[in-house]
C-alpha cells in the first residue's frame, strides 16, 4: 500500500475535534479539489505492508486511528484486512473520505466521516452513499462561501441519512456569514472550524 505518511496529532474535525488520534495517510486520489489542504498526497508515496504500518502506529501508541489521503478508497482491496487487523487489536478506526467510493466493505470495522463535495472544490461526491451512512458515521460539508452554503443545505433537506452532520467553513472564509445563516435557517449540523489550521498542527 502506498502510504504518504503516518503521524500523531490531534483530530481536527469531525466527532472527535481535539482529541488525539494517529492518522494514516495514503498517497493517491481519484480527485482535484480546488482547495484540498494535501495536494501533495496525491502523488508518490512510500510501500508499506500490513506490519509495517501496525508497526509504525504502535511506535506511536494511540487508541484511536484516522485513515486518510489522498483517498484512502482507493485501496480498498488491501485498505479491508488491514482495517480488521486494527479492530481486532483493539483500535477505533475512522475513514476520512471524499465520497465518492461506497464504504460499505469497511462498515464492520471503521467509522466513515464522508466529505460532501461542494461547487467550490470543483468535484463532486456520490449522494446516494448518504443513504447507507449509520449514526455511528459523519458527513461533512466544507463550504468556501454561500452557494456551497446552500448547496449544502439542499442535500441536507433532500437525502436521508442517518450520519452526524457537520459543516465547515474553508480556511479563511467568512465563518461569521456561514454562523449566522446556520442559525437563521435552522440546520441541523454542528459548525466546525478547523481547530488543525487554529493550532496550527497538521
Amino acid at each position: 500500500m502506498k502510504v504518504f505518511e503516518i503521524f500523531k496529532s490531534l483530530q481536527g474535525e469531525g466527532a472527535f475535534q481535539g482529541t488525539a488520534a494517529v492518522f494514516v495517510r495514503f498517497a493517491g486520489c481519484n480527485l482535484n479539489c480546488k482547495w484540498c489542504d494535501t495536494p501533495e498526497s496525491r502523488h508518490g508515496g512510500t510501500d508499506m505492508s500490513h506490519e509495517e504500518i501496525c508497526g509504525k502506529i504502535a511506535e506511536l501508541g494511540c487508541a484511536n486511528i484516522c485513515v486518510t489521503g489522498g483517498e484512502p478508497l482507493i485501496h480498498l482491496k488491501a485498505l479491508v484486512p488491514l482495517l480488521k487487523r486494527l479492530y481486532d487489536d483493539g483500535y477505533y478506526v475512522e475513514i476520512e473520505t471524499n465520497g465518492t467510493i461506497d464504504p460499505s466493505e469497511c462498515f464492520p470495522y471503521a467509522a466513515i466521516c464522508m466529505d460532501v463535495k461542494c461547487p467550490s472544490s470543483g468535484e463532486h461526491s456520490d449522494l446516494s452513499i448518504l443513504a447507507k451512512l449509520r449514526p455511528r458515521d459523519m458527513v461533512k460539508f466544507v463550504v468556501g462561501d454561500m452557494t456551497d452554503l446552500k448547496y449544502a443545505q439542499s442535500i441536507i433537506e433532500s437525502y436521508d441519512t442517518a450520519a452526524r452532520l457537520f459543516i465547515t467553513p474553508v480556511w479563511g472564509s467568512d465563518c461569521h456569514a456561514i454562523a449566522e445563516y446556520i442559525l437563521e435557517n435552522r440546520i441541523p449540523v454542528t459548525f466546525q472550524v478547523q481547530l488543525h489550521k487554529v493550532i496550527d498542527v497538521k
